[in-house]
């Protein structure tokens, strides 16, 4: 099949990776010529996928109409921040009935869309998927097993994608929650930078478990105020996505708290990182929606303080410590 990968970050890399593995002809668009012919020179996306070799089969093309060619799939895989100028480059390009599913996690800032809201508007489409999961690239890369959860209002896409993407190191499982999975992925990023913060405070485990379940807590909370099932927070875009995000040393929302536990402002930390990291951005909309919705967020508070408020992250503990009491 051939498939085309919009997005040249890492996450797009991988999945790319993993699809060529499958025998299908991929193509990565990025919106970058001068990057990607540095890719196709080296064979390695060294800004974002570091030490992984790509095979000479998968091309990348910066040319949206080259990239779209006869492609029979198409994946987005570009940041939350930038998909929906992205999904303009390629208006008119992918057919209204095509099968297409996001990896992109995060909420708009403008609407409070989710990205498969987006994507579907702006390129016209008639259905999309979604995948979402504990899943980070560099491991995807490298083939450590993982499992992740594809969902769509239509069963007869999500199991497409079933097939598509699963293999011997890549299981899918499927939903029809995909309100649900979406949530779970954009706030699990807001939650692992309050628990880097801990880290970087020098915290234990104590309070990194703490974090996590609380954390847990806000998201299905959130989730069903919203919408979605609450036994979609238990399963891998919920409870596992947020488990990976928030311990692993791949996570880049967890660096970010972690540098900001650790004094560091946070202008300084997002003009050293090549890689976007999305609970910066999804923060301040989560918060803004939780406000507008009466939906008690706590550490989403707090992490929007310490993103856009100035407040320090030994403040931000006191605040979540000293609230006021109450049941489980």
């Amino acid at each position: 099949m051939k498939i085309t990968v919009i997005g040249d970050g890492g996450w797009g890399t991988a999945i790319a990776l993993l699809l060529n593995g499958y025998g299908h002809q991929v193509t990565i668009w990025g919106p970058f010529e001068e990057y990607l012919t540095e890719v196709r020179a080296c064979r390695e996306n060294t800004q974002f996928l570091k030490g992984v070799t790509i095979p000479l089969e998968i091309l990348f093309s910066s040319d949206p109409e080259e990239a779209v060619q006869d492609a029979e799939f198409f994946v987005l895989a570009s940041p939350s921040k930038f998909l929906a100028s992205v999904c303009e480059r390629f208006k008119g390009l992918i057919p209204s009935n095509a099968r297409v599913v996001s990896l992109t996690k995060g909420l708009s800032e403008s609407g409070h869309c989710r990205m498969s809201e987006i994507a579907k508007e702006v390129l016209g489409l008639d259905r999309i998927a979604v995948l979402s999961g504990p899943s980070h690239a560099e491991e995807v890369a490298r083939q450590i097993p993982t499992a992740v959860v594809t969902a769509s209002d239509d069963p007869t896409l999500s199991g497409e994608v079933q097939r598509l993407f699963t293999g011997p190191f890549f299981r899918v499982y499927t939903s029809d929650d995909p309100l649900g999975v979406e949530i779970g992925g954009a706030v699990k990023n807001v939650v692992a930078i309050a628990v880097g913060a801990s880290d970087g405070l020098g915290f234990g485990d104590n309070t990194r478990a703490a974090l996590i379940t609380r954390g847990a807590a806000e998201i299905t909370r959130f989730g069903i105020a919203l919408g979605a099932r609450r036994e979609t927070f238990a399963g891998l875009s919920g409870i596992g996505d947020l488990i990976v995000t928030c311990t692993s040393r791949h996570s880049r929302n967890h660096q970010v708290g972690e540098r900001l536990g650790k004094g560091e402002s946070i202008d300084a930390i997002l003009g050293s990182m090549s890689m976007v990291a999305e609970g910066v951005w999804n923060a301040k909309v989560i918060h803004s929606i939780s406000q507008q919705r009466g939906v008690e967020m706590p550490i989403t508070d707090i992490v929007y303080a310490l993103c856009y408020e100035g407040y320090s992250a030994r403040l931000a503990v006191e605040t979540l410590m000293t609230r006021d009491m109450k049941a489980e």
